[in-house]
């Protein structure tokens, strides 16, 4: 019944009509237009703009207190506040510049955990110095310095440890000297205790668990250059340590690496648990643990797709929603589209959250800006 719910939604898109219409530049100095008119969602569903002018927006962590904290792949690092809990953005403060591609966030007791492509730092009692943040502590700089797939996404997991991916330093090779790269990592909250997790993981730049059982769920990207179409991007599933996904070796679940793949016994890694589109740029996921949608969603995936850069007509640019069903992926269909109309791009999703109420977070580093979806019935 909740896969039949779902999909009569999903079935239903519908143009939301909004009657905003807002300019700013994206990173590259480009004056775009939000006319929110062309996202298509769900009837029920709402999008609206939460923050403006956080340029480069890409993974976001909320603290206890609702601040929104926002990191970059450029060197800003953001928090955004509602001062009046109106759920519109009322300050937009920078709380560090030229830093080394802040964009892994997450918050945990007060403090703020930031990962930089070769460290991860913490700033103590941050909801309380916004405007004069303290020095921030190196948790761990035990990280390589690699800029391709360098910049990470974080999370703490269930069992207290940060979880902190290493991608593979280029398109597809074998690192084997060393097994932080391609691979998720974790350690303690102090940095102690650095390991890795699992293996075979190109980039991943999104993971959340499963709140009925505490299993990590990550999006991974495919490699370029095999055509159109392949490989996939992938969702897959870690019920424990020590997991071999693939990379370099195989993609998806059987197309062989033409280099790296010949000889190799594909059936000994793990498969995806879904298979996602061909360079849609998975980034961003999680699972809905709110009360503000429709009960079939909860605990259900939202995915957001970046969009493909390499494809000959693109691909991507929207969030989609994974359903789950016990340790399966059963389905994979669009939730919110509109930001890619033909070959015309307005937006690019990176990461979702769910706010306290419910609702969800849609960050955009295209447009700098971070959208609010909403349900009311």
């Amino acid at each position: 019944m909740i896969k039949y719910e779902i999909k009569k939604r999903l079935l239903h898109l519908v143009s939301i009509p909004l009657f905003s219409f807002t300019l700013f530049c994206n990173s590259n100095n480009e004056v775009l237009s939000t006319d929110l008119s062309s996202i298509k969602l769900p009837a029920g569903f709402k999008i609206d703009v939460y923050a403006e002018n956080v340029e480069n927006a890409r993974s976001m962590a909320l603290s206890d207190n609702g601040i929104l904290f926002v990191g970059t792949r450029e060197s800003n690092l953001y928090a955004v506040v509602d001062d009046n809990k109106d759920f519109k953005a009322d300050r937009v403060i920078t709380i560090a510049s030229g830093m080394n591609s802040p964009n892994g966030v997450a918050f945990r007791n007060g403090s703020l955990y930031v990962a930089e492509i070769n460290r991860v730092l913490r700033y103590d009692n941050i909801e309380n110095s916004l405007e004069n943040p303290p020095d921030p502590v190196v948790v761990n700089d035990g990280f390589p310095s690699d800029t391709h797939h360098g910049w990470k996404f974080i999370r703490f997991g269930p069992d207290g440890k940060l979880y902190v991916p290493v991608g593979a330093p280029c398109n597809i090779c074998l690192r084997d000297d060393d097994e932080r790269y391609a691979s998720i990592m974790r350690m303690n909250a102090d940095g102690t205790g650095l390991e890795v997790f699992a293996h075979g993981i190109r980039n991943t730049v999104g993971f959340d668990w499963n709140p009925q059982d505490n299993v990590l769920w990550f999006t991974d990207n495919g490699r370029d250059w095999l055509g159109d179409n392949a490989p996939p991007d992938e969702l897959n599933r870690a019920p424990e340590k020590g997991i071999h996904f693939g990379y370099p070796f195989v993609h998806g679940d059987e197309i062989r690496d033409p280099e790296f793949g010949e000889s190799v016994d594909i059936n000994k890694y793990t498969k995806p648990a879904i298979k996602l589109g061909p360079h849609v740029a998975a980034l961003g996921m999680r699972f809905y643990t709110g009360d503000m949608f429709p009960a079939e969603y909860r605990n259900q995936i939202f995915i957001a797709e970046h969009g493909s850069w390499n494809r000959s007509s693109k691909i991507g640019y929207r969030i989609m929603l994974v359903n789950v069903d016990g340790n399966n992926a059963v389905s994979y269909e669009p939730f919110a589209e509109g930001w890619l109309q033909g070959e015309s791009v307005s937006g690019r999703p990176v990461d979702v959250l769910v706010m306290h109420d419910g609702s969800l977070l849609v960050s955009d580093d295209y447009g700098g800006v971070i959208y609010r979806i909403t349900y009311q019935k």
